[in-house]
């Protein structure tokens, strides 16, 4: 949705299946990837991914994410300082890989930094700043995060994974969830939301 307020810059960026992209005017989602001198970033989404607004992911070196991960409103992952703490003119700074194993969901306005490896099923809370590797199934949350809270994981919740394991059945569901949410619609309700919207409530 809103794909004409999609930014990529640069080569070596794909994504798998059924990613689910959310865009607006106002917040643009930024894939970048910095290939210049000995620098050659990559940046890889597996399938079944989510990206909202805002959203930015950045790379000189390589970010790898799983499937089914989710990213929140303006939430942050970068696989490079960009600049160096005494060379600050020159780009690129330090770099180290990132890897965002299966189904990882990161909150809004969080910031992964270099290095980092979040493990599988894992949550950054909104806000937090990661900068060390993350174990799976844990809740983690500050700055700098740390852990806290650990996940039962053997409680089955739905994943976007499973979610759209099969897709067309899923296009199924909702077109008969448009039918049924829409089934009171008419043209001359249409046309009285075009010109008389104050009377809508």
């Amino acid at each position: 949705m809103g794909s004409k307020y999609l930014d990529i810059f640069g080569k070596k960026i794909s994504i798998g299946d059924y990613p689910t992209m959310v865009a607006s005017p106002d917040n643009y989602i930024h894939l970048t990837t910095w290939n210049l001198g000995d620098h050659d970033g990559e940046i890889i989404i597996d399938d079944y991914c989510l990206l909202t607004p805002g959203v930015r992911i950045a790379s000189a070196s390589k970010i790898t994410i799983g499937k089914g991960c989710m990213f929140a409103n303006s939430s942050y992952v970068s696989d490079a300082d960009w600049h160096g703490i005494y060379d600050r003119a020159t780009p690129v700074g330090k770099t180290s890989p990132i890897v965002l194993k299966d189904n990882v969901w990161i909150g809004d306005s969080a910031i992964v930094g270099k290095g980092v490896t979040i493990g599988e099923n894992s949550i950054v809370a909104a806000g937090a700043v990661v900068v060390k590797d993350v174990p799976d199934n844990v809740v983690v949350g500050g700055n700098p995060a740390k852990i806290i809270k650990e996940l039962d994981s053997s409680i089955e919740g739905l994943t976007r994974i499973e979610l759209f394991k099969d897709p067309l059945g899923l296009e199924d569901l909702y077109d008969q969830i448009d039918l049924y949410t829409l089934k009171n619609n008419s043209f001359l309700g249409y046309l009285k939301s075009v010109f008389f919207r104050k009377d809508i409530h």
